[in-house]
């Protein structure tokens, strides 16, 4: 039997990268799972590249239409949620003085907004002792050169899971982040960068990592299920640090 064995897990951006790996582990280890995600290409190759006991909702998390519509066939399909891992996320520099409205609204309206709708959305069909799973990242404690904005989002992202915790503490629901560190995924490449840069910029964070290499999105995957599961089950508020040692030392 597996560690989450007749569980309902929504995850959204789980089109690509880590929310894609943490579906595919997720229904490994027996769960049903909803993934989303805004290309609808995307969404069902990753669908039919997990196989069975996955469904795909095309949506964009900072549209509270497309959430009331992701948890309305989540109702109609499953009639209630277990997991909730809010994942969906972007980021993209920008250092002060060259900062605007839209690089500052697309990355609060997603890592945010879309954040606390998907999770005030799933409530109605939570039940009692469910748990919440927050992408967050080390961003947040760090002061990466150009990313003070993407770190705010994230800043925020830690707070939610504090303050949530003792929101919902009488249900018994537990309210964890993931703190990722520099990890393997398409969002690298999506950051308004050359592929240069981008080689120059993962270059950089690469030295800051005791570890010396970059991260899997396999071990953000474990790192969810290990939270999503009842291995944690007397774990809740904290920020799980997923980077190799590089916020640490």
């Amino acid at each position: 039997m597996g560690k989450l064995s007749g569980k309902i897990a929504v995850i959204t951006g789980g089109n690509s990268g880590m929310g894609l790996e943490t579906a595919r582990l997720f229904v490994k280890e027996g769960a049903k799972v909803v993934i989303t995600g805004r290309r609808q290409k995307e969404l069902d190759e990753a669908v039919k590249s997990v196989g069975d006991n996955i469904l795909g909702v095309q949506g964009d998390v900072s549209n509270l239409a497309d959430l009331d519509r992701l948890y309305a066939k989540v109702k109609e399909v499953h009639g209630r949620v277990d997991v909730v891992f809010a994942n969906a996320g972007l980021g993209s520099l920008a250092p002060i003085g060259e900062i605007t409205e839209e690089h500052f609204d697309k990355q609060f309206d997603i890592n945010v907004k879309g954040l606390v709708f998907t999770v005030q959305k799933a409530l109605p069909l939570m039940r009692d002792g469910s748990s919440i799973l927050l992408n967050a990242s080390v961003a947040a404690s760090t002061g990466m050169a150009g990313f003070s904005v993407y770190s705010a989002t994230k800043a925020a992202v830690r707070s939610f899971a504090r303050g949530w915790t003792s929101d919902l503490k009488d249900r018994k629901i537990r309210v964890n982040a993931i703190s990722p560190g520099p990890i393997e995924t398409p969002i690298f490449g999506k950051m308004g960068l050359s592929e240069d840069k981008v080689k120059e910029f993962g270059s950089y964070v690469l030295s800051q990592v005791p570890m010396g290499r970059m991260g899997r999105s396999e071990e953000i995957a474990k790192a969810a299920l290990f939270l999503a599961s009842d291995d944690s089950s007397y774990i809740t508020g904290i920020e799980l640090t997923v980077d190799g040692g590089m916020s640490q030392v």
